[in-house]
């Protein structure tokens, strides 16, 4: 059975950008914008996972967001996406964004360069580990136990991976917001053409869905 490597729901603005390069704790995207704003379509959706009333669309969007967890069995991430802090660790006890009960529900490998032990929260383990992507993805694999690795980014992440050849399937869910500045995944869809069919949807929320599968 093939374990594909997926990039899944990830938003960037109408000129690629998916966050900005001063990341803190009080603004983990590091944009002068709410992060909310690139992610508006999936929070207005049905099957967003942090609704609190009844409601919400369905059909395109709704479809995408419901999707995200089906047939994952473990992520990887870039240390920016776990926390803010840089260098080695200083504060064992703060455990990353996500609070007690993290939305993965699988094993999660960390890329870093400054290891620490792993821990568990809730369903979800997170792993650091500091490798070339593809013994990462190996590890990932094992742990997914047959399903799928989802590969969450950022931004350096993504295109990491992407340049050791390892993403199967891509999903980018482009806003029609505009940022000018910050960590850019392409100055063009275009880019990946030669290694990627393309297929592009544009949903009534606004946002357009890049859909890449592997030649």
């Amino acid at each position: 059975m093939t374990q594909l490597l997926r990039v899944q729901n990830f938003v960037i603005s109408s000129d690629g950008i998916a966050a900005g390069e001063d990341q803190t704790f009080e603004n983990p995207f590091g944009l002068d914008v709410p992060p909310m704003e690139l992610f508006a379509w999936a929070g207005a959706t049905a099957s967003w996972p942090n609704r609190t009333e009844p409601g919400g669309s369905r059909g395109l969007d709704d479809y995408f967001t419901r999707d995200f967890t089906h047939n994952i069995g473990a992520e990887i991430m870039g240390r920016n996406k776990f926390g803010f802090q840089r260098g080695p660790w200083t504060d064992h006890e703060w455990q990353g964004w996500w609070g007690d009960e993290p939305p993965f529900h699988t094993p999660v490998f960390v890329l870093t360069h400054h290891l620490r032990p792993s821990f568990t929260l809730g369903e979800t383990t997170f792993h650091f580990v500091d490798d070339e992507p593809a013994a990462v993805l190996d590890q990932a694999r094992e742990a997914a136990q047959g399903k799928d690795v989802r590969l969450g980014g950022g931004v350096t992440t993504i295109r990491e991976f992407l340049d050791a050849g390892l993403v199967d399937t891509l999903h980018v869910a482009v806003s029609p917001l505009k940022l000018g500045s910050g960590l850019r995944l392409w100055e063009s869809p275009d880019e990946l053409l030669d290694r990627y069919h393309l297929d592009v949807v544009p949903s009534p929320s606004g946002v357009t869905h890049h859909l890449f599968w592997r030649k």
